[in-house]
């Protein structure tokens, strides 16, 4: 599991400032230094291209989604199927020039309070709650939507592929269900939670990972960036090397309406990544 410091803010509409984002979190995925080596050991040794490819046809990811609710309500945590189709369109959008496409496998829905206002990573809560409700192999996304009530306010987190071989039980994502297109949470209602941690779920890192110093993300058509972006701050530049900070990438802390991309870097990366550790190509 991966664990990474809670920044973010529930602010009003408009821009908000670095300062002002300290009340709500953004995302609780963290690359360790050993996530660091085993990808970048992969990426180093793998081939440039693969010559299948394009003969074969692009990928169709499963999505097995368990919604924790407390009660029968939207404020209760129970998404109703059309709120969850709609999140699947933004993946798809928002993947299209990836090749990548994801699929909804099937919904269930679990009536447990202390699920929905306990489970965090590394708890009780998490490992019971996957045990029972894990679904599929290393190429199927399990999505679990609860409300982190009595938790770090975080809007979700994601394991890293290299690491379902140890853990399968607990491979997926976990999401704040405010964060699905159409809900009430500020700046972050679009549904760019889920992309973003899918984004980790295939591989990638943040874009301000490492700072100014090293391999940052390890991709090299991200610029890199000192700390993470809130808002959208048009223009930022926090690094002296080539290159304004990456505001726009799935993979910053930006508002959702903010987000709109992958780079090349980043779609190779993932797609070999993907391949080597969940058999998705």
């Amino acid at each position: 599991m991966i664990i990474c410091a809670a920044l973010s803010a529930v602010a009003a509409p408009q821009h908000h400032s670095e300062e002002k984002a300290t009340s709500y979190g953004i995302c609780g995925t963290h690359a360790s230094a050993e996530d660091r080596m085993i990808s970048e050991e992969y990426l180093r040794n793998v081939a440039a291209s693969d010559e299948n490819a394009n003969a074969r046809p692009p990928p169709v990811i499963p999505i097995y989604w368990h919604v924790i609710y407390t009660n029968r309500t939207a404020e209760g945590g129970y998404l109703l199927d059309s709120r969850i189709r709609e999140q699947i369109k933004v993946m798809n959008q928002d993947f299209k020039l990836s090749k990548f496409s994801w699929r909804l496998a099937g919904i269930d829905r679990t009536l447990n309070t202390d699920w929905f206002e306990n489970e965090f990573f590394n708890t009780p809560q998490e490992k019971d709650m996957k045990t029972k409700l894990h679904m599929g192999g290393a190429g199927t996304l399990n999505v679990y939507t609860v409300g982190f009530i009595n938790t770090d306010p975080l809007l979700g987190y994601a394991t890293f592929p290299w690491s379902y071989a140890s853990n399968k039980i607990n491979d997926g994502v976990v999401l704040n269900y405010r964060s699905l297109p159409g809900s009430d949470l500020p700046n972050y209602d679009l549904g760019r939670t889920l992309v973003h941690e899918a984004g980790h779920w295939l591989g990638l890192f943040h874009t301000f990972e490492g700072g100014c110093n090293g391999s940052g993300d390890g991709v090299a058509d991200t610029p890199p960036e000192q700390s993470p972006a809130f808002g959208c701050p048009t223009a930022r530049d926090t690094c002296s090397s080539a290159g304004v900070d990456p505001i726009h990438n799935f993979m910053d802390y930006t508002d959702d309406a903010c987000m709109n991309q992958f780079t090349n870097g980043q779609i190779q990366r993932f797609t070999a990544l993907a391949a080597q550790y969940r058999g998705i190509r």
